[in-house]
């Protein structure tokens, strides 16, 4: 398994051009506001206050990038969904989002996060299929495992399963995870790593 021996805050950013630059692989984190973006990020590189939690949904509204071992960027962008900011504000969010995916040339994979306490939201099913029709990479990680039984859980699980089945064959690459129980923190970073041995860098 990967060893994360740094990892720092580097800036946020308003547009895709005020991202960082440099030849990094880059991974980004998305997913509905409250999902549990901040607190996963945090399990994953072991540093419990990296990225910023909040109970209240919307307290990431910038693209804030993270360099871990001085050799790739963790991107943690705002969550979208129940926020309670004006429409506009929404807007813009989606719209900044949108531009990051499709042209950040150094972007290896997109990191998609559901709870999986919570059936299927059409928001989410909504976007994986964007994300398809422009063939961007991504994988999807269920959040908060913890809070239910192995029963519930499985069962969650294969009702998602069963839903992605109608749009995906084969089904996209996914992960089960827990920040409180650090679960499926070995798998991801696996592979990121893996990834990462496989990137060819683009200079931006």
């Amino acid at each position: 398994m990967m060893l994360i021996k740094t990892a720092e805050f580097i800036k946020s950013s308003t547009t895709l051009s005020d991202c960082p630059r440099g030849p990094y692989p880059e991974y980004a984190f998305i997913g509905r506001s409250n999902v549990g973006k901040s607190s996963l990020i945090n399990m994953l590189t072991n540093f419990k206050k990296l990225a910023k939690t909040s109970a209240s949904p919307g307290k990431t509204r910038l693209i804030n990038h993270f360099l871990i071992n001085n050799s790739w960027y963790l991107t943690d962008l705002p969550g979208f969904g129940f926020a309670k900011v004006p429409v506009a504000v929404k807007r813009k969010w989606e719209h900044m989002i949108m531009n990051y995916l499709l042209k950040r040339e150094n972007l290896v994979c997109s990191f998609f996060l559901i709870d999986i306490r919570h059936e299927p939201l059409k928001n989410d099913m909504i976007f994986l299929e964007w994300m398809g029709k422009r063939q961007l990479p991504f994988c999807i990680i269920f959040t908060k495992a913890d809070k239910l039984g192995s029963s519930t859980l499985n069962k969650n699980l294969q009702q998602y399963l069963k839903k992605l089945a109608f749009q995906w064959e084969p089904l996209p690459q996914y992960f089960i995870s827990s920040s409180s129980d650090k679960r499926g923190r070995e798998e991801i970073l696996k592979f990121i790593n893996d990834c990462n041995t496989d990137f060819k860098p683009v200079f931006i």
